[in-house]
C-alpha cells in the first residue's frame, strides 16, 4: 500500500487527534484540561507510579526530610509522603466528582420541576430553598455529618443535602425563560408530553450554566472535603487523603514541614486545575458570572 493510500485510509477510518482544535481553545481551558488530566492519570496509575505502598510503616525512617530515596520525605510513621500524595489523588478526585454529581442531579431535577410546572410546586420549592440557604454551608454540613457518623459516605450525603440549592436556582431560572420560548410552544402544539418537552427540548438548553458552575463547585467541594477530613469527620486514617495527611502532620510543622506542605500544594494545584477549567469553559460557552 502506498503512502497516499495509507493516508486516505487513515482519513476514512480512524481520525488522528486534531491538536489544532485544542490549540484554538481558550488558554485557561487548555491549562485546566492539562492539570486535571495530569491528576486523573496519576490517580489511575497510582499503583504503578507510587514508589512505595501508601500505608507501609517503617519506624526506622520516621520524619526523614526529602532525599533521593524519599523525594518528599517521610511522615511520623515512616510512610513515604510522595506515595501517600499520589494515592490520595484518588480519594480527593473522587470527592470532587461525586460530591458535585449528586447535588447536580438533585438540584437539576428539582429546579426543572419547579420552573416548568410553577404554581404551588414552585412556591413550595422556593420555601425549601430559602430554609436551606438560611444556614451557612459549612455549619449545616458539619451538623448533618455529626448526626450521621464520620466518613466519606456521610460527607456525600451532607454535600448533597446542602449543595443542591445552587443548581436548583440556576436550572429553575433557565427553565422559566425557556418554557415560554417558541420552540417549546411548537412542541406543545404538536402534542408532545411533558417528559419529552422537558428532557428533549428544555433541559439540553438549560444545563450549560450549571455545567460551567459545577466545574468551579468542584474546587469548593475538594477544599470542603479536605477540611472535613482535617477535622476528623471525613476520610478516616490511615487512608491516604490530603486533608488527613495535613491533620496528621500539623504537630510537626516546625520540625518536619514537608509532611503538611506537599499535601497542601497538591490541594492547591488540583483546585487550580478545576478553577481554570471552569473559567475556560465559561469563556468557550459564553457563560459569565
Amino acid at each position: 500500500m502506498s503512502v497516499a493510500e495509507r493516508s486516505s485510509s487513515t482519513r476514512a477510518g480512524l481520525r488522528l487527534p486534531d491538536w489544532r482544535a485544542f490549540a484554538r481553545l481558550p488558554l485557561t481551558l487548555r491549562f485546566g484540561i492539562i492539570l486535571v488530566a495530569f491528576w486523573a492519570l496519576l490517580a489511575l496509575l497510582a499503583d504503578v507510579v507510587a514508589p512505595y505502598p501508601p500505608n507501609a510503616h517503617n519506624l526506622s525512617i520516621v520524619l526523614q526530610p526529602p532525599s533521593w530515596e524519599h523525594w518528599l520525605g517521610t511522615d511520623n510513621y515512616g510512610r513515604d509522603v510522595l506515595s501517600r500524595v499520589i494515592h490520595g489523588t484518588r480519594i480527593d478526585l473522587q470527592m470532587g466528582i461525586l460530591a458535585v454529581l449528586f447535588p447536580f442531579l438533585l438540584g437539576t431535577t428539582l429546579g426543572a420541576i419547579s420552573g416548568y410546572f410553577g404554581g404551588w410546586v414552585d412556591t413550595l420549592m422556593m420555601r425549601l430553598l430559602d430554609v436551606t440557604m438560611a444556614f451557612p454551608f459549612y455549619v449545616l454540613m458539619l451538623a448533618i455529618i455529626s448526626i450521621l457518623e464520620p466518613g466519606l459516605h456521610s460527607f456525600y450525603i451532607a454535600v448533597t443535602l446542602v449543595g443542591w440549592v445552587s443548581y436548583c436556582r440556576l436550572v429553575r431560572s433557565q427553565v422559566l425563560v425557556l418554557k415560554n420560548s417558541e420552540f417549546v410552544m411548537a412542541a406543545r402544539n404538536l402534542g408532545y408530553g411533558h417528559g419529552r418537552i422537558m428532557f428533549r427540548h428544555i433541559l439540553p438548553n438549560a444545563l450549560v450554566p450549571s455545567i460551567v458552575f459545577s466545574m468551579s463547585d468542584v474546587v469548593i467541594v475538594i477544599l470542603a472535603g479536605s477540611a472535613i477530613s482535617y477535622l476528623g469527620l471525613g476520610v478516616q486514617p490511615p487512608t491516604a487523603e490530603w486533608g488527613v495527611m495535613i491533620a496528621e502532620g500539623q504537630q510537626f510543622m516546625t520540625t518536619a514541614w514537608w509532611v503538611t506542605t506537599f499535601p497542601g500544594i497538591a490541594i492547591v494545584i488540583l483546585a487550580l486545575g478545576f478553577s481554570l477549567l471552569a473559567d475556560g469553559l465559561g469563556e468557550k460557552l459564553g457563560v459569565r458570572d
